[in-house]
């Protein structure tokens, strides 16, 4: 059976990934979990529904911030495969306290490489973001692979060196490494502080959907992708693409992870239509309101595209299960 290390497996994003690696393959995923993100709570619920997984699921509690003890690393065990989700992403955090996320990302970085070079796995597939690469501008095309990166905050600097790291262990030491870079990422059980449980909070009060837009009130624009989608993403890159070595290439395999684009106001009018309310929309000048603030993003999926994979589920898909769900959690 394939023993495959999931980092950040108690997260959000994480725990969907889990569920679809639990569900679509016979893997046994040793998953872990930082005791400073709090409890495991979303791996327990998915074992709860689905008992028959659990022999599955081995759960490491250690915070990838620090060097993994020899105890650490005797409980993960050999795993053929490192999964890296596990990133600090509070956008907003890293503005006001950007030494905290920027320590926090590149030691965690640090530790995972350290770790696969003990472990010696066949695969790092490391999961970055669009925003390394900085805004879109204008009427510009999307970014596709080894454009120039360009981050415009604290945490999308963050990424990238992350990205940047992960490349110079791939070349000096051999690294089996595989990028990936995605983008905003949703789905059922999201964070209330991230955009679309904030949209459903707020059309369901009847208070005001704050959009950043330019000065002449154009809506930022995002690509968007299930977290679902990404499990199978990554679960179609580890068993079709093929790891790229140095010297014979003169860099890692990278692959983005593609979702839909929408504007962040044509989401907010997709979510209050599902929900069959009003929508009152406050546009608020991302230049002057929110440092470092992109009004575009955008990735080029064709690379992974022509490997075989593009995502299963519309995004309205998901925001239907992501309003049905809210819903059923909202007392009557």
């Amino acid at each position: 059976m394939t023993r495959i290390l999931l980092t950040g497996a108690a997260g959000f994003a994480g725990a969907r990934v889990l569920h679809r690696i639990l569900a679509d393959t016979d893997w046994h995923v040793v998953g872990t979990v930082s005791p400073r993100r709090g409890s495991d709570t979303r791996i327990v619920q998915l074992l709860t529904a689905h008992p028959e997984w659990a022999i599955r699921v081995t759960v490491v509690r250690c915070d990838l911030g620090f060097e993994m003890t020899g105890s650490t690393i005797d409980r993960i065990g050999p795993v053929e495969h490192i999964v890296n989700l596990a990133s600090d992403t509070q956008i907003d955090l890293s503005i006001t306290d950007p030494a905290r996320i920027i320590r926090s990302n590149v030691a965690l970085m640090l530790n995972v490489l350290e770790l696969a070079r003990i472990v010696q796995p066949r695969t790092v597939l490391h999961v970055g973001t669009d925003e390394e690469y900085g805004p879109i501008h204008g009427g510009d095309g999307p970014h596709r692979e080894w454009d120039a990166i360009l981050p415009a905050n604290p945490y999308s600097g963050s990424k990238a060196a992350q990205s940047a790291i992960a490349i110079t262990y791939w070349r000096t030491y051999g690294l089996p490494l595989i990028l990936t870079r995605t983008m905003n990422i949703l789905g059922p059980g999201q964070p209330a502080v991230k955009f679309v449980p904030q949209v459903i909070s707020r059309i369901l009060a009847g208070e005001p959907v704050r959009i950043f837009a330019s000065a002449d009130g154009q809506s930022s624009s995002r690509h968007w992708l299930d977290a679902w989608e990404l499990g199978g993403a990554l679960i179609h890159i580890l068993g079709h693409a093929t790891v790229q070595q140095h010297p014979q290439y003169d860099r890692p395999a990278l692959f983005h992870i593609v979702g839909e684009e929408r504007t962040n106001l044509a989401l907010a009018e997709s979510i209050a239509g599902i929900l069959r309310r009003p929508l009152h929309v406050e546009l608020v000048d991302a230049g002057t309101s929110r440092p470092g603030h992109d009004l575009r993003y955008g990735l080029d999926g064709g690379t992974l595209a022509a490997l075989g994979w593009t995502p299963g589920r519309t995004l309205d898909d998901t925001l239907r299960e992501i309003v049905a769900t809210h819903l059923a959690r909202v007392p009557s």
